[in-house]
């Protein structure tokens, strides 16, 4: 059986969905035959059925391939994105020695639950994006990016990955500046601000492509690595994450219904600028890789 994954292609009729297999795109619509799956949100609300549809494509595509593409985010209208907080402790550890702090034991050690910050799904952009400067402490975040393709609420641990359609790239960029609110006082328990910390144009890069959960394997198991200006900033493995990806839904499908095309953003490793003082710049251009998945590359203008 051929591989392959979901993008969605910049056309002159507008976004749609594309199948890649090797090194060939086809518009899916066209491959598989079914006009329903020219954006990747519907097919991921059919993604029962769909796996064996585009399988079949990918095996026998019932159009020729294209001779030039322009990729966008593979999910470019996302429902929710949920982003998991602290959730590597070479992370956490890094941050509390950047600020002054003893390290803590990590949250699993004393009975905490995975937390997490949204953003929104206008922040999201695609491969080769500018992303424009945000604040004198913007940062980077690499992450390894679950993408729902089930309708999922109150699901057991041992259950919720049957959930996941498939995985991207995706960077967390963050404004660490526009954390804590102007002349708010330090012990003023409302000056902190999520918000302009992590949402902001272009705050949110996913992509090249949706990989399905079948093609990964284990998805604990992936070298994730990222560069700025092809200087190694982190290099880790997704087997670091103190809450797996399963242990993520079962928490907030307890709280909320997550749905077909809600995206789940499962932490960042250690070797942020925040840890180290080192921001990025106008100019600057980042590439990311997790294995198996291609590579996310972006630029801040």
């Amino acid at each position: 059986m051929a591989s392959y994954s979901l993008v969605t292609l910049d056309t002159a009729q507008g976004p749609r969905a594309g199948l890649k297999v090797g090194d060939f795109y086809y518009l899916t619509a066209h491959a598989t035959g079914n006009s329903r799956y020219d954006n990747v949100l519907a097919i991921l609300r059919d993604w029962d059925a769909a796996q064996a549809v585009l399988q079949h494509a990918a095996d026998h595509p019932a159009s020729a391939p294209l001779s030039q593409v322009k990729l966008l985010a593979p999910l470019p209208d996302p429902g929710a994105v949920i982003c998991t907080g602290s959730n590597y402790k070479c992370h956490s550890d890094a941050m509390e020695k950047a600020a002054g702090i003893e390290p803590k034991p990590g949250p699993k050690e004393v009975g905490l639950k995975p937390y997490c910050f949204l953003k929104l799904g206008r922040c999201v952009v695609g491969p080769g994006t500018q992303i424009s400067w945000t604040g004198k402490k913007m940062d980077w975040e690499a992450e390894l990016v679950a993408v729902i393709g089930r309708t999922a609420r109150n699901v057991p641990v041992e259950h919720a990955l049957d959930h996941v359609a498939g995985y991207m790239i995706g960077n967390d960029l963050s404004a660490r500046d526009r954390f804590f609110r102007p002349q708010e006082l330090e012990d003023n328990p409302f000056r902190f601000s999520w918000f302009n910390h992590k949402v902001f144009d272009g705050s949110c890069p996913t992509g090249p492509e949706l990989v399905p959960a079948s093609a990964i394997g284990n998805p604990h198991d992936l070298g994730i690595r990222l560069w700025v200006n092809d200087e190694l900033k982190q290099d880790s493995t997704t087997g670091n994450m103190i809450f797996d990806i399963a242990e993520q839904i079962a928490e907030y499908s307890s709280h909320i219904t997550l749905e077909p095309g809600d995206i789940i953003m499962t932490g960042t490793p250690a070797g942020t600028g925040a840890e180290s003082g080192i921001f990025l710049q106008p100019g600057d251009q980042l590439r990311i890789e997790i294995d198996g998945m291609g590579s996310l590359t972006h630029g801040i203008q």
